[in-house]
């Protein structure tokens, strides 16, 4: 049971690490890191709900297609492909979100002198 779960479980942590990081850091190259990290394991995650498993239990599951040739011994492995679709629809947004936050990073340190968040609130107003 436990082992069935432990990828998703480690996708969780691997989230929690991002949003970790976007809480609790000061500076904001790290931010930006950790949204990305975040985003990287809500991709992991939905590649792995596509993953089909035959009555519950792990391992390949049974294509939605006919399969009057196959011998009931048999099982074709079965791997939705819609969570990939958007999984890669998501990679191209994610990186465009990264390199304009990575932009806006670059133009505050031109204005500001540093990357801490703290000492731009301070020197805003």
């Amino acid at each position: 049971m436990i082992r069935a779960h432990l990828p998703y479980l480690l996708a969780t942590a691997v989230f929690l690490v991002g949003v970790y990081c976007v809480v609790a850091k000061k500076s904001l190259i790290k931010i930006v890191i950790g949204l990305t990290i975040a985003e990287i394991a809500v991709n992991l995650f939905l590649v792995m709900l596509g993953y089909n498993s035959a009555g519950g239990r792990p391992g390949p599951g049974a294509a939605p297609i006919e399969t009057s040739g196959v011998t009931a011994g048999e099982s074709l492995a079965f791997v939705d492909p819609v969570p990939q679709a958007l999984v890669i629809t998501s990679v191209v947004v994610g990186l465009s979100t990264l390199v304009l936050a990575v932009a806006i990073c670059v133009r505050l340190y031109e204005r500001y002198g540093t990357y801490d968040v703290t000492e731009i609130k301070r020197l805003h107003g």
